[in-house]
């Protein structure tokens, strides 16, 4: 029996966070975001070619700042996924073949909230993918609650984990 080579048994982690992103074809790697609560977290992942990535954006519109979003375009919805979508595109993804995940959205803020936050995140990123004609395959979005990420790029797997249940879908 062989033994098995290091990077099998210590898969790189790609830690993805608030305001970033990060798109690989390393098969070894597994990518996650964490405690996605009025943010989104899109996950694309294309299975032909086996790149994917995670775009964690934290607003809606980048008007409210635009040089936070000429220094980190991932953090706003209307600089981010465009530019997510071409860095896919970098690796020969094609949209055709992308699987989508998107995730967050949450209210997390016990009581009103005035700003709406999580809801005008989706509404930015749904209306952004539609437009485009990027379809979406799953969806946890809105609630009351956090989720956690973690993409595969092997298998194209992706685990959803919140404070009470996980769960995992693919995406190949």
């Amino acid at each position: 029996m062989e033994a098995p080579v290091l990077p099998s048994l210590y898969p790189q982690h790609v830690v993805i966070g608030v305001g970033d992103m990060a798109v690989s074809n390393n098969t070894e790697a597994v990518m996650s975001t964490y405690a996605l609560g009025s943010c989104i977290g899109l996950v694309g992942y294309d299975p032909l070619v086996k790149v994917g990535g995670i775009l964690h954006l934290m607003l809606p519109d980048s008007n409210v700042s635009p040089s936070k979003a000429a220094a980190q375009p991932a953090m706003f919805a209307d600089t981010g996924l465009p530019q997510f979508f071409r860095q896919l595109a970098s690796f020969k993804t094609r949209a055709t073949r992308l699987q989508l995940f998107v995730a967050g959205g949450a209210n997390v803020i016990l009581g009103h909230d005035p700003f709406r936050i999580g809801e005008r995140n989706m509404r930015a990123t749904l209306e952004f993918l539609a437009r485009n004609g990027y379809v979406v395959k799953q969806a946890q979005v809105g609630g009351s609650v956090n989720r956690t990420l973690h993409l595969e790029l092997a298998t194209g797997s992706v685990r959803i984990k919140t404070p009470t249940a996980e769960e995992t879908i693919s995406l190949a």
